[in-house]
C-alpha cells in the first residue's frame, strides 16, 4: 500500500514537471508563480513531498492546467466515470448564439463518431 502511494506521489511530480516543459517554464518561474519555495516544488517533482489540495490548486494555476486533473492523479479525487456532456454544457453556454451553440455540437459530435468507428484509436 505505502508503495502504491509512493509511487501515485511520484507520478503526480513527473506530471508537474512533464506539463512544466510543455509550458516552457522553469523550476524557479512556477515556484514564482504557484507561491512556493524552488526546493519544495522540485521535492513535488521528484515523488519527496506530498503537496496538500492547496499546493496542488496553486500549481494547476500557475501551469495553466484543471486543478481536478492534478486532484485525481492525486488520488484527492476519484476520476469520473463517464465523459462529462460536452454537448449539454454547450447547449447552455448563456454565451453563445444559438448558430455557435449549433456548430459546436455538430463538430464535437462528428468527431466522437469518428473515434468510436471500429478501429479508430
Amino acid at each position: 500500500m505505502k508503495d502504491e502511494i509512493d509511487k501515485r506521489w511520484h507520478d503526480v511530480g513527473e506530471f508537474i514537471r512533464e506539463q512544466r516543459g510543455v509550458a516552457q517554464m522553469s523550476l524557479r518561474k512556477l515556484s514564482e508563480l504557484a507561491g512556493v519555495s524552488n526546493p519544495y516544488l522540485s521535492q513535488i517533482e521528484r515523488g519527496m513531498r506530498r503537496p496538500s489540495a492547496e499546493i496542488l490548486q496553486q500549481i494547476a494555476r500557475a501551469l495553466e492546467i484543471s486543478s481536478e486533473t492534478l486532484y485525481v492523479r492525486a488520488g484527492i479525487l476519484d476520476e469520473p466515470d463517464e465523459a462529462p456532456d460536452l454537448a449539454a454544457a454547450i447547449r447552455r453556454d448563456p454565451f453563445l448564439r444559438e448558430e455557435q451553440k449549433k456548430t459546436l455540437v455538430h463538430v464535437y459530435e462528428s468527431f466522437r463518431r469518428e473515434n468510436e468507428a471500429p478501429g479508430a484509436p
